[in-house]
């Protein structure tokens, strides 16, 4: 019997270092590429005060020198804080006159991004007390008061943290379940249908979000978990585990080179204030990436900001998702007799069903043998 065959492995030494010198290129540039690069740049925020007052020329005078860090609004004090409730900004500076002078208070809200908010804040707070004491002393007598923090949604650090982290482990489940079921039905020799893929989404995305509604009412017993947050859950955990799903239909295991880097984008670039990204970034990932769709409209709902435009935002393109992972896990392939009778391998071989004499060592020979004899008997 002829061993195997020895070749050079120069070849395979140089193929393998260049796929990890590629693998290392597209994760640096998915992950720590967002991080290292990102700096705050007309970041929104507000700065609000009476209308005909001394107060609302100050606010002006502040817009008018914030620099390229932030991007001032001048509004009422009404005007401010909606803008804040429908998230168009990080938090809003409010000018008030009083009996001892003029105070300032800085406005935020735990249902808009932990990082955008604490970068408005830092900067709303050093410029309100520049503001105030600027004010104090053109009046002679007045008293510059320290600037007060008001949190709106007032959350914790659950509250901050959880939404990307359920959206991670929402998207981690689905592709276990998804992959289990590819490498269990070509070990069994089975081939799920589309009744059986079907339910295999409906039943993951019930358990996984049976599973994360018990990690946060563990994390924070205050948080909001009525039905329309649970009903949000299992959306977004729906909609992954179908996309998921169909491609690994498609593809097979090998669906897991795609689907696992993309789990990246969720700490790395979801988490971002896309304000404070660098422009590729913003555009070829945090554009179109789930992970924000689901963690933001996860906060609004989980410190009861139902009406949050991101919200309804993430309804629409999470439904959307599933839809086209359910068209493409359920739709019928048109496979010959054959095919249908030998299901098709995770890593793509199919088994031609050769006789395992035939693979014997002189099974060969006897064939040939028995051929160059054929019609004799002894």
């Amino acid at each position: 019997m002829t061993g195997p065959t020895r070749r050079k492995a120069g070849p395979l030494v140089v193929l393998a270092a260049l796929v990890g010198t590629v693998a290392a290129v597209v994760l640096g540039f998915l992950t720590f590429g967002a991080q290292t690069t990102a700096q705050p740049k007309e970041v929104p925020v507000a700065v609000s005060a009476p209308e005909g007052t001394p107060l609302r020329q100050a606010a002006e005078r502040v817009a008018g020198q914030g620099g390229e860090a932030l991007r001032w609004q001048v509004t009422t004090p009404e005007q401010g804080r909606q803008l804040l409730e429908d998230k168009d900004v990080y938090g809003v500076l409010e000018l008030t006159a009083g009996q001892a002078g003029p105070s300032a208070k800085v406005v935020v809200s735990g249902a808009v991004n932990p990082t955008g908010t604490q970068v408005a804040q830092q900067a709303l707070t050093g410029a309100g007390q520049a503001l105030t004491a600027a004010l104090a002393q053109a009046n002679p007598g007045a008293v510059a008061a320290p600037v007060q923090v008001e949190t709106i949604h007032e959350t914790g650090t659950a509250g901050r943290v959880a939404p990307l982290g359920v959206s991670a482990l929402a998207w981690v489940g689905g592709l276990a379940a998804g992959a289990v079921l590819v490498l269990l039905a070509a070990r069994s020799g089975t081939v799920p249908g589309p009744l059986a893929r079907l339910g295999h989404v409906a039943l993951t995305s019930v358990l996984v979000t049976a599973v994360l509604t018990g990690l946060l009412a563990l994390w924070d017993s205050s948080l909001d978990l009525g039905w329309s947050t649970i009903g949000f859950l299992w959306l977004s955990s729906a909609a992954f585990a179908a996309v998921q799903g169909g491609l690994l239909r498609l593809l097979g295991i090998r669906a897991m080179a795609i689907l696992g880097p993309l789990y990246l984008l969720a700490p790395s670039v979801a988490s971002q204030v896309p304000e404070m990204l660098n422009p590729v970034y913003q555009n070829l990932l945090w554009s179109w990436t789930p992970f924000r769709f689901s963690t933001e409209g996860l906060r609004s709902l989980l410190v009861g900001a139902p009406e949050a435009p991101d919200v309804s935002a993430g309804v629409w393109v999470l439904g959307a998702m599933l839809v086209v992972g359910l068209i493409v896990v359920a739709w019928p392939r048109r496979r010959s007799a054959g095919q249908e009778a030998e299901p098709q391998s995770p890593d793509g071989v199919v088994d031609v069903g050769v006789d395992e004499a035939d693979r014997l060592p002189g099974a060969e020979g006897k064939h040939a043998a028995e051929h160059g004899n054929a019609g004799i008997r002894r």
